[in-house]
């Protein structure tokens, strides 16, 4: 049986949840029945909901999945936590065999869940397009190791490099096609990033649930910019200046760095927030800020040239001397909006 074939529907299945179910994984199942028909399949839809395997496995009836395969991403959990153990009902159902992608990096599952099924003669097999898999729950596996905010940057340049004319002008860089990807991509994060640089220039809107702005003098309007009409908003500023919480804003008091708000301090504490992954759009200062806590990078590409050396770039924000200084990505994917392509980097 092709169970690479099979871990790819659970992948695309559980891309579904994207944007709903954090602080959890995305979870994608298919059932097949004793002769390998697919029966049912489910995903995690939204936090506190069902994980897939009980979403896949309460849709049959009876013993239609008795002796039956069931596939998932990754490893079925044992603990209960806002729903009972997935592990239990696979092993209630009387599935004959388990195909995993991933085992699950939480510590509390971490095996455990495996282990539950082999003891009850379950035949497992494990680690089918794993690096796939990873690649899905990037975010999670990041929160659970290492307990800390999954970052990315999005980018919209001309082919050399530039976000913006030395006037200011830039909209727009790239086609309709792009930004609606850009739409998409906003959707799998938990918040938005940008400065009060941006918020001043463009006035963007910027409809996201979460929204973190950094405004170290606290200069941006807050009763008439359009990105403080919407949403949760966290504002981060000069610790020595005073505001009060109001609205839907929560002002959060943060250490400077020469002139410039300590964002390792901010990413630190959007995790402590409860906010497991966010995605920077902003000028080439705060983005060449980022790069070095950056898990990923989203580059769209409009094939235009500016060619002025005083025009703004995408990552402006110290001088080298030497190549190797540079910070280092592996391209993970391109893809194309025509006429713009899309860039995906990775650590």
């Amino acid at each position: 049986m092709d169970y690479e074939k099979l871990i790819k529907i659970c992948i695309n299945l559980a891309s579904q949840g994207e944007g709903n179910v954090s602080p959890n994984p995305l979870v994608g199942c298919i059932i097949l029945d004793k002769v390998g028909n697919i029966i049912s399949n489910g995903y995690h839809k939204k936090c506190g909901e069902a994980h897939a395997e009980r979403d896949a496995l309460l849709k049959l009836k009876n013993d239609e999945a008795r002796d039956g395969t069931l596939i998932v991403n990754l490893e079925p959990c044992s603990h209960y936590g806002k729903t009972p153990p997935c592990a239990d009902l696979i092993i209630e159902k009387g599935i004959k065999r388990v195909v995993i992608g991933m085992r699950d990096v939480n510590p509390i599952v971490a095996g455990n869940g495996i282990k539950k099924l082999k003891n009850a003669g379950i035949d497992v097999i494990e680690n089918v397009l794993e690096s796939e898999c990873r690649a899905l729950n990037e975010v999670f596996i990041k929160n659970m190791t290492e307990h800390k905010t999954f970052t990315a940057i999005k980018t919209a340049t001309t082919l050399d490099g530039k976000i913006a004319t030395s006037t200011g002008s830039s909209k727009w860089i790239t086609s309709q096609s792009a930004r609606r990807e850009v739409k998409k991509i906003r959707n799998r994060y938990d918040a938005i990033l940008t400065s009060s640089g941006t918020v001043l220039a463009d006035n963007p809107v910027m409809l996201h649930r979460k929204k973190i702005i950094i405004d170290r003098n606290l200069k941006t309007d807050f009763k008439n910019s359009q990105i403080y009409k919407n949403g949760e908003i966290y504002v981060f500023h000069d610790k020595n200046l005073h505001a009060e919480n109001f609205g839907n804003i929560t002002f959060c008091p943060a250490p400077i760095d020469g002139n410039k708000v300590n964002l390792e301090f901010v990413l630190n504490k959007l995790y402590e927030y409860g906010i497991m992954s966010v995605l920077i759009e902003a000028g080439g200062h705060l983005n060449g800020e980022a790069l070095k806590y950056a898990d990923k990078i989203y580059h769209f590409i409009a094939p235009k040239i500016v060619g002025d050396n005083k025009a703004l770039s995408c990552y402006d924000y110290r001088a080298i001397d030497n190549i190797e200084e540079a910070e280092l990505f592996q391209i993970r994917d391109v893809k194309a909006y025509p006429p713009d392509i899309l860039i995906t980097l990775t650590r």
